[in-house]
């Protein structure tokens, strides 16, 4: 059960509603006062003007960043047609206008954009151009010629519409897609596709993985020092659970393998009297190589 924050309570998971506004960095800082601690990593950020479910792991929890299941993404988003900005979202420049498309164009678009595809990121992101990111060089005025990366889209469901002379104003959308997907490049995209334009004016990630932001704690509710931190073992339920004995927790502890007697090729390993996790191994046959120990309690 999730357990109240209190300053010495610093290895675990916390779910974080990030309000429109701050960068997710500030969520970290306020998690930080919060929790007591300076050793927190967080698994994918939130634009400004997003709001949404940030996941972040806090102290030895840092170390299980590479075993999270990220995938897949949720996202609610409202899409505006007749102009594109610089940033792709409202708070950009505007630097095209077009027609607004038909609801029978936008749908006509939308299956190209399902799938594994080449995505052109925005200028205005993290990526990084000769060393450099992206979003430095664009706010300087200069040029951003960024690649196109394979991203994956598994679904687009229209949630609303709202049409303005029999065509397409502004639209409603749930999209779930892989990790590194830019769902103002999405908006962009489909502008284009229905030779229109478009940019989002909202964005919210509801899932993340086997995470939820209905189970999160708003900002504020975090900031007055309330909430919730969650053990460790919570953030890996995607991995099969082994209860080890007290001899093969003695081993686990000093790196020794023990016998594999559940399924997968990554398991979590708990210790016998509490249940907390103490290693997430890897299967070597019909063993387990501890890969990253936490603590024996």
């Amino acid at each position: 059960m999730p357990r109240p924050i209190r300053p010495e309570t610093t290895d675990g998971l916390l779910l974080v509603d990030k309000p429109v506004g701050v960068s997710s960095h500030d969520v970290v800082a306020v998690a930080r006062r919060a929790l007591g601690t300076s050793r927190i990593g967080h698994a994918g950020t939130l634009d400004p003007f997003a709001t949404g479910l940030l996941v972040l792991l806090i102290g030895r929890a840092t170390r299980l960043l590479p075993h999270l299941a990220g995938e897949p993404k949720v996202y609610e988003a409202t899409i505006r047609f007749g102009a594109e900005t610089d940033t792709e979202d409202h708070v950009g420049a505007v630097v095209r206008e077009a027609p607004l498309p038909t609801l029978a164009a936008v749908h006509a678009a939308l299956p190209a954009l399902i799938g594994t595809i080449d995505q052109v990121p925005p200028a205005y992101s993290a990526k990084r151009v000769a060393g450099r990111r992206a979003y430095d060089l664009a706010r300087q005025g200069e040029a951003v010629e960024l690649a196109p990366v394979p991203v994956t889209i598994h679904r687009w469901r229209v949630d609303g519409v709202v049409e303005r002379d029999g065509r397409v104003e502004s639209m409603g959308v749930e999209i779930t897609c892989g990790g590194g997907t830019y769902v103002r490049s999405l908006a962009r995209d489909l502008g284009r596709s229905c030779a229109s334009a478009a940019h989002l004016t909202a964005l919210r990630r509801t899932t993340s993985g086997p995470f939820r932001v209905t189970d999160a704690v708003p900002l504020e509710t975090l900031q007055a020092g309330g909430g919730a931190v969650r053990p460790p073992l919570d953030a890996l339920p995607h991995l099969p659970q082994q209860a080890l004995s007290d001899e093969e927790l003695a081993k686990i502890v000093r790196g020794i393998d023990v016998a594999a007697v559940v399924d997968g090729p990554w398991g979590a390993l708990t210790a016998p009297a509490t249940g907390a996790l103490v290693a997430v191994a890897e299967r070597e046959r019909d063993r387990w190589r501890p890969r990253v120990v936490m603590h024996a309690a």
